[in-house]
């Protein structure tokens, strides 16, 4: 059995800015990990107890304990266990600031690119890493599909944001290991909120957009632009590296955004926008559905830029790549166009599934508000005939979002059907009944121009079946996902093999089989 190396908590915990307000701690007592749930504690662990919407992490000190944790932190004064405790200010703080020490604070010797936004996070972030491998750069990236860490690339979860933080630095060691310089870092509002990229120093900060989601967790939408926000001054919290200090905030113009985000204090700022006016901008502009091409102009450049993917959404993601590496890390304009013109696809972005048929179906992730007007204008773009638009809601998340994407979708698309999007614990009739009748104010005829149709495999498999030669089908809102919440469970579901599915059906040809979910069969 390998021995674990292990760590003086009370040192590691003289190296970050954490108030204990209560207990003290031996210099004798050595952690050899972190761990914020009971069930994964190991025998020499600190055990680390969060407070969640739905949980609170005090209740299984003991089990903690009976699994071998040496020391406990938590934010309650009444706590009693047979470990040694300490009572923190905030408990997620000091787990994203032990997990940086415990590893060496491995984005100290990296530069750190963070994207933020509600939608084409991840889309930027794999355009700005294509080019910073074009430029001879050695990448890795934490998006929410993948880490990739030089030949490796590990699964970060089903349904999963920005990893927690203790993941968020083993990844970042491993790529500092591994030889790697710089980093992207796709970033959430949760895992700013919830500390789980504090101790990430970051560089560069860029934004997509801010638009209409997670007002369930948020409330408002000024306090989940704050969320995002906070991406920004963190610019001013990173330390100084020997690589040098970058500090740029990268901003988006042409956003609700742009305003509060340009008020904030950010030690270096630069603009990107579809028009003139901004630090870099696009002119000549043309879209097929092979792709786009645009003229990217910078203050003392002008580059010709291709790139596969499609939507006028892609061409602010282009530019928004563009600021970061060649504005902010001083990449030759030309070296980053080729980065870009790399890129094959993101998965589950836009992504056109081909089987042979005559018409085109794509799977994309839309789903949010804006999210499906924007891929609902690029399907407009693509085809001078319907557009056929599948897409739900999830549950237990902001319902205001259920009635403005039915909205939407009624006044977009040709034919809209309404089906299943990560119930969980809601009813989906319930939800379905919400996005009807709000397709209905829109003027929506049910069993016309909308159907409600519970199982997304049928539902993808309708879209499919009513298709004509010229249409375009897209089924919306899963995109890369690999799974479905009905109630609490799990079930394995993409969308991609679901579109292939129902279009073998149809050409009857092989194809794989329609994914399973509980909802088949009922009407």
């Amino acid at each position: 059995m390998i021995q674990k190396e292990t760590f003086s908590l009370s040192d590691l915990l003289k190296q970050i800015p954490v108030k204990v307000v209560s207990g003290q701690i031996s210099p004798l007592v050595r952690i050899n990990g972190i761990a914020f749930d009971s069930r994964t504690v190991e025998p020499g662990n600190l055990f680390v107890a969060l407070v969640g919407e739905n949980s609170d992490g005090h209740r299984f000190i003991d089990a903690a304990v009976e699994r071998g944790a040496v020391a406990i932190l938590g934010m309650r004064a009444d706590v009693h266990c047979e470990a040694p405790y300490l009572q923190v200010d905030d408990t997620r703080s000091a787990l994203a600031h032990l997990s940086a020490a415990l590893q060496g604070f491995p984005a100290r010797q990296l530069t750190v690119i963070g994207v933020t936004g509600t939608d084409g996070k991840t889309t930027t972030s794999n355009l700005i890493y294509q080019i910073l491998i074009a430029a001879g750069i050695r990448a890795g990236m934490i998006s929410t599909v993948n880490a990739v860490i030089g030949d490796q690339v590990v699964d970060t979860g089903f349904h999963v944001t920005t990893p927690e933080a203790p993941d968020v630095q083993r990844y970042l060691r491993q790529m500092v290991d591994a030889g790697l310089t710089h980093v992207v870092l796709e970033t959430t509002s949760h895992g700013l909120i919830q500390h789980r990229v504090t101790g990430c120093e970051y560089d560069i900060a860029v934004v997509t957009n801010v638009t209409h989601e997670h007002l369930d967790y948020h409330r408002t939408y000024e306090n989940y632009l704050a969320a995002k926000g906070r991406l920004f001054e963190m610019l001013s919290e990173t330390v100084e590296k020997p690589a040098g200090n970058i500090r740029l905030g990268v901003l988006n113009r042409d956003d609700r955004s742009f305003d509060y985000l340009n008020g904030l204090p950010i030690p270096r700022r630069s603009t990107y926008s579809l028009s003139q006016g901004a630090d870099l901008y696009a002119e000549g502009v043309r879209h097929s559905p092979a792709g786009l091409e645009f003229i990217a102009v910078g203050r003392e450049f002008k580059v010709p830029v291709a790139c596969r993917l499609v939507g006028n959404f892609n061409i602010s993601n282009c530019l928004a790549a563009l600021s970061a590496t060649v504005l902010g890390l001083g990449i030759d304009p030309q070296t980053a166009a080729r980065g870009i013109a790399a890129l094959p696809g993101v998965p589950g972005r836009m992504e056109i599934i081909d089987l042979g048929q005559n018409f085109t179906a794509i799977v994309d992730f839309a789903h949010t508000p804006n999210g499906l007007t924007r891929a609902l204008e690029t399907a407009r773009d693509l085809t001078a005939k319907r557009v056929i638009a599948v897409f739900g809601s999830a549950g237990l998340r902001d319902r205001q979002k259920r009635h403005m994407m039915a909205e939407i979708s009624a006044q977009m698309a040709d034919i809209s059907i309404l089906t299943a999007e990560d119930p969980r614990t809601e009813s989906l009739d319930g939800i379905l009944a919400e996005m009807g009748a709000a397709a209905t104010a829109r003027g929506g005829a049910e069993g016309k121009t909308f159907y409600r149709i519970p199982d997304r495999g049928e539902a993808i498999r309708m879209a499919v079946n009513l298709a004509q030669p010229g249409d375009l089908v897209i089924a919306c809102g899963k995109g890369h996902e690999q799974s479905m919440c009905f109630g609490t469970q799990e079930y394995a579901w993409d969308d991609r093999t679901a579109m292939r599915a129902a279009l073998a059906e149809r050409l009857r040809i092989a194809g794989p089989e329609m994914p399973f979910l509980p909802t088949r069969g009922k009407s």
